[in-house]
């Protein structure tokens, strides 16, 4: 016998649950933060206070309408991960950690950018190594120099800023 229903009850979504609590906890995380902040009398009214306490609102209503969806099953179906794109993306990151501090932004950010261009499909890492350290490098110098700002350098950014790789 049919319930009358056309389509097979599902059970809440668990993923989107987790979402919800992660992001209301982040909410409340920041809520607490900024209720610490010790402001000046003259700040008080509208101050460095308000826009952590929007985002945080922001943020709890979120989780709410997470929650609402979740036990609704108002999320479609997902369809499943295919994990060699998110492993050389993760890859990508682990090698820029690893070669900022010894070959400097411009590489270790090339490495990141051609890992990514992997993981999307496009290639071959030698071109999209270079093409990345070359973004990397204009990026770098107009940080480094026009805003000064302090980014890792390596031996592309000394030798075309400074003659030497020394």
């Amino acid at each position: 016998m049919t319930t009358g229903s056309s389509r097979p009850e599902r059970r809440p979504d668990g993923a989107a649950l987790v979402v919800a609590a992660i992001l209301a906890g982040i909410a409340v995380v920041i809520f607490w933060q900024t209720a610490q902040m010790r402001v000046p009398p003259v700040q008080q009214r509208v101050g460095p206070t308000v826009f952590p306490y929007v985002v945080a609102t922001g943020l709890a209503l979120l989780a709410v309408g997470t929650v609402v969806s979740a036990l609704r099953n108002g999320f479609p179906e997902r369809s499943k991960d295919d994990f060699r794109p998110i492993l050389w993306i993760v890859g990508g990151l682990v090698a820029q950690i690893l070669l900022l501090s010894t070959a400097g932004f411009s590489i270790a950010t090339g490495v990141l950018f051609s890992f990514t261009a992997k993981a999307f499909g496009r290639g071959p890492l030698w071109r999209t190594t270079a093409i990345g350290a070359v973004f990397a490098f204009i990026v770098w110098f107009m940080f480094a120099k026009g805003l000064q700002l302090s980014l890792p350098t390596g031996p592309v950014e000394r030798l075309l800023t400074t003659g030497s790789f020394g």
